[in-house]
């Protein structure tokens, strides 16, 4: 379980898996960006069968329905140039996870704690946004 913030941005992650995370895992008022609506829009094109695809549409049209995304805007791409540097200081590459850090930038933009089931994926930007990792909830019974 994670502190209560008032205010956080949830990752591709927490949106994927909002339905089964419970309300004092998450901030009162979560967020979400634009970005993750990208990956969403993008994860119904790679569904590889109709049921899937349905599922992944649904997903989709509930976020856009709920949530008005804060966009990748100047000052988001300007901590994307300092999270890249963090992570090319901690020997990694920031080519190939360019979805997760624009996020990460959003977050950093918007003094917003980032909600993510993934934390490891945001080691050693400690110094440029608080990650706030969640658990992966059990399936659905």
């Amino acid at each position: 379980m994670t502190a209560r913030y008032v205010r956080g941005l949830g990752h591709t992650s927490i949106v994927i898996l909002l339905e089964r995370l419970t309300a004092d895992q998450l901030p009162a008022e979560l967020v979400i960006s634009a970005v993750s609506l990208a990956e969403l829009s993008a994860g119904v094109h790679s569904a590889e069968d109709a049921a899937e695809r349905s599922q992944r549409i649904l997903r989709l049209q509930r976020t856009e329905a709920t949530f008005s995304p804060l966009p990748f805007n100047a000052e988001a791409a300007r901590q994307y140039g300092v999270i890249a540097a963090e992570v090319i200081k901690s020997g990694r590459k920031p080519r190939g996870r360019t979805a997760d850090l624009m996020i990460a930038s959003i977050a950093a933009a918007n003094r917003l704690p980032l909600f993510t089931t993934n934390p490891a994926d945001f080691r050693g930007l400690e110094s440029v946004v608080t990650v706030a990792g969640l658990p992966v909830p059990p399936p659905a019974s």
